[in-house]
């Protein structure tokens, strides 16, 4: 750790750590210590009761994002779609009806609080238009002290399917996923910012961001 943060001040860069799942509670202390930042996951920031975190309770020095790559598109988790998947795939430690009822309690818990910090309409459908979702859970991402903002590509297209599947090797096609948007249509990344629909995704997408004055 000492060598890497020595390399990351003399190349002036930072460093963000992966502190997420069986990681224990002592490596964030250590990371905090030696000043690298932590990943701080939407879907996992949740309070004692499992309700999710308010904005102003999150940490500081962390990247705060809705998703990493290892976790499905904001589309395919709205619709339950990585559900099915995993049920596919023989992931699933429990009935494919429990884990979908698990994951649509979850999104209900975050869509209600979007809509109670007057971030997401309250007749919101986040099925029907996840474009709306994405947009406010981007929002309350600029609304936490979080240090740095991560946007992932998939979420802004609207892509829906996984970039890599845990649990699989050749089972799943992972990181052979070509980006198309929510409509399937291929999107290039040298050519995102020269399509006028691509153009206004990410500013209704990224629009809550663009003045916080935090590294994208």
């Amino acid at each position: 750790m000492g060598t890497l943060v020595l390399e990351a001040r003399r190349a002036d860069a930072v460093i963000v750590g992966e502190d997420l799942g069986t990681v224990e509670p002592w490596v964030r202390d250590h990371l905090a210590d030696r000043g690298v930042l932590g990943t701080s996951v939407l879907w996992f920031e949740n309070d004692r009761d499992g309700e999710p975190l308010p904005p102003d309770r999150w940490r500081r020095d962390c990247l705060a994002t809705v998703a990493t790559h290892d976790l499905p598109p904001v589309s395919s988790y709205l619709s339950a779609e990585h559900v099915e998947l995993r049920d596919r795939l023989g992931l699933l430690d429990r009935p494919v009806a429990e884990e979908r009822t698990a994951s649509e309690a979850r999104v209900a818990q975050w869509c209600a609080l979007l809509v109670y910090l007057g971030l997401l309409e309250e007749d919101a459908d986040p099925v029907g238009d996840p474009a709306s979702v994405v947009a406010a859970m981007h929002a309350y991402l600029a609304a936490t002290p979080a240090r740095m903002l991560g946007v992932a590509l998939t979420d802004v297209v609207g892509e829906r399917r996984m970039q890599n599947q845990p649990g699989t090797s050749t089972e799943y096609p992972n990181w052979r996923i070509p980006l198309t948007s929510g409509e399937g249509e291929p999107v290039l990344v040298d050519e995102l910012l020269a399509d006028p629909r691509m153009v206004a995704r990410v500013r209704r997408t990224l629009g809550p961001l663009g003045h916080q004055g935090r590294g994208l």
